[in-house]
């Protein structure tokens, strides 16, 4: 899934690529993707992209009509097209979701694979107008956000802390996989209570979180759409590692899996050398 980086790598391309060029093309290819109806999508043909911006994990395309609002999903991306292919899509055969074309030939796809469907799309006035960008909480990178703010959003919070930072109400744009390396970075359990933790605790994940964001950001930032996954999956350090050794302790990266992801962790830097049980409501096992 992208998470913060990789979104504000998009959203940095789109920014410089797109901006005072006009939408030519707008073909939704997949209509469960689309979201809204008021405005129409046809709405979007005309008008001069004016900007990008990133709320959360959510893409906004502002331009001098509506804005366009994507969220990729688990399995969503952008495919983009200096030349944009003149090939008729067929919706049903696809996994384009929606094509957008511009008026100097370029374009891009949003794409999906797999059957569980969960890319969207808006067409909105303004982006708060989506309910999931109405619902953000903080954006971690916001200079507003400071050791206290994060203290704030965990004081009496007696939910995993795993769970707590891939809460988009709570906090905005850390997903699975980010949470991960947030955890592996401040040396703490995934099942740590929020509730529980103290203010040394609290000072390790606000450390490991903005320095492991700010340094992600900045490698995606301005790489091309086809090179951010490669990125990412270079930067981890336990996520999507299991069975290989920590980078930092040479333990072997452990899984817990549920019903449709996982997470990962090393026994050694976050859990006392004790072994998570592999299903959600597990404690330590001595």
């Amino acid at each position: 899934m992208p998470e913060m980086p990789e979104v504000q790598g998009l959203v940095d391309f789109l920014g410089e690529r797109l901006a005072g060029l006009a939408i030519t093309k707008v073909t939704v290819a997949n209509i469960a993707a689309l979201k809204t109806y008021d405005p129409p999508v046809d709405a979007l043909k005309g008008a001069v992209v004016t900007g990008a911006a990133r709320h959360g994990k959510f893409v906004d395309l502002a331009t001098t009509g509506p804005h366009l609002v994507f969220h990729l999903a688990k399995a969503g991306w952008l495919r983009w097209y200096d030349q944009l292919p003149s090939t008729v899509i067929r919706p049903g055969r696809t996994p384009i979701a929606l094509r957008v074309g511009l008026d100097d030939g370029s374009g891009f796809d949003l794409t999906e694979a797999g059957t569980k469907k969960s890319l969207a799309v808006y067409v909105v006035r303004d982006p708060r107008d989506v309910p999931g960008v109405a619902r953000l909480g903080p954006d971690p990178l916001d200079p507003a956000f400071d050791r206290d703010t994060l203290a704030g959003l965990l004081d009496g919070r007696r939910t995993q802390i795993k769970g707590v930072l891939r809460d988009q109400s709570i906090i905005a744009g850390i997903g699975n996989a980010y949470s991960d390396e947030i955890l592996h970075a401040a040396r703490m359990s995934p099942y740590a209570l929020a509730t529980s933790l103290g203010d040394a605790d609290v000072d390790r994940l606000y450390d490991a979180m903005i320095e492991l964001l700010t340094d992600a950001v900045a490698t995606a930032s301005g790489k091309p759409p086809a090179d951010l996954k490669d990125a990412k999956r270079r930067g981890m350090r336990v996520h999507g590692r299991r069975g290989e050794a920590c980078p930092v302790c040479g333990d072997t990266v452990r899984s817990v899996f549920f019903a449709d992801n996982s997470l990962e962790y090393c026994p050694t830097c976050q859990t006392g050398g004790k072994i998570l049980a592999d299903r959600r409501l597990s404690r330590l096992l001595k």
